[in-house]
């Protein structure tokens, strides 16, 4: 049962000129960020935004719909059945399309787990960097981020899932190691947003428990990013396709909101935004 409004943003962000940051001080609910997936083989959209027009018709579409950021992948990052690609093959899907999605004048994220993706991307307009290794598998990626000055995203990942481990520990240890890795390069702790990992490195049951016990890890004080749109825990609770796990990604992010999520990451925006405004405006009745 939902029974408390959203939580704040970290009391440690300061005043700042930072769009995202802004943002995160100054919103009574989350921040949107939309999922614009330009590769052939992502979980739920793979091919769909390949073609450089679509791929600029979804951004305008998410951002008219409410995103507040777009965040841009070139090469799936779902966890198995995904084809590797080179930092060259991960450029040439992004180069035709990342200057006119800059424009739009959103905030754009690069999702890159390459330091040479990322380096051309906040190079070329985007203003976040959004990895999903948390920093520790390209040994040059805190350099690259701290050079830039930029937002980072650190995900919560592992090669593979183990049902037999403590997964919030597992959590809390890999962000402290991320933490320490980012103050090395020279990261400021400000920059940077922590996103547990929701089906990447788990079990379906230990994405679930992530979600419900989310509010532990708000002992970072920092911002908390979650996706669990149209995930594969969803399907272990009500059998559908990834397409069809609207209703469920609703619940999981407004659970997710409850417990100190600050970003959601979703691919149905309007839905999503929707969602989270209302139950913004209920609690504030309360």
């Amino acid at each position: 049962m939902i029974t408390t409004a959203f939580q704040s943003a970290p009391s440690n962000l300061p005043a700042t000129d930072n769009p995202l940051l802004r943002m995160l001080l100054s919103r009574p609910f989350p921040a949107v960020m939309g999922i614009l997936n330009v590769t052939p083989d992502s979980f739920s959209d793979g091919g769909s935004f390949l073609a450089p027009r679509h791929a600029i018709a979804q951004a305008q579409r998410m951002i008219s719909e409410g995103a507040d950021i777009i965040d841009i992948g070139a090469e799936s990052t779902r966890p198995y059945g995904s084809t590797k690609i080179t930092a060259e093959e991960e450029l040439q899907r992004l180069r035709p399309i990342l200057a006119e999605v800059v424009a739009l004048g959103t905030p754009v994220s690069i999702d890159s787990m390459k330091a040479a993706v990322v380096d051309w991307a906040l190079n070329a307009g985007a203003i976040i960097a959004n990895d999903v290794w948390g920093l520790h598998r390209d040994p040059e990626m805190a350099t690259v981020v701290a050079a830039h000055g930029a937002p980072v995203v650190v995900m919560h990942n592992r090669d593979s899932a183990d049902a037999g481990i403590d997964i919030m520990q597992d959590i809390q240890t890999f962000f402290a190691r991320s933490l320490d890795i980012a103050k090395a390069a020279g990261i400021a702790r400000h920059q940077i947003i922590l996103d547990p990992g929701i089906g990447f490195g788990k079990t379906q049951e230990q994405s679930m428990t992530v979600l419900a016990r989310l509010d532990e890890l708000r002992v970072f004080d920092l911002p908390l990013l979650v996706g669990a749109s149209r995930k594969r825990f969803i399907d272990t609770i009500t059998p559908s396709q990834p397409q069809q796990r609207l209703g469920g990604s609703i619940a999981a992010h407004l659970l997710a909101a409850q417990r100190g999520a600050r970003i959601i990451r979703a691919h149905d925006v309007a839905e999503t935004v929707q969602a989270l405004r209302v139950t913004a405006a209920i609690e504030e009745k309360r």
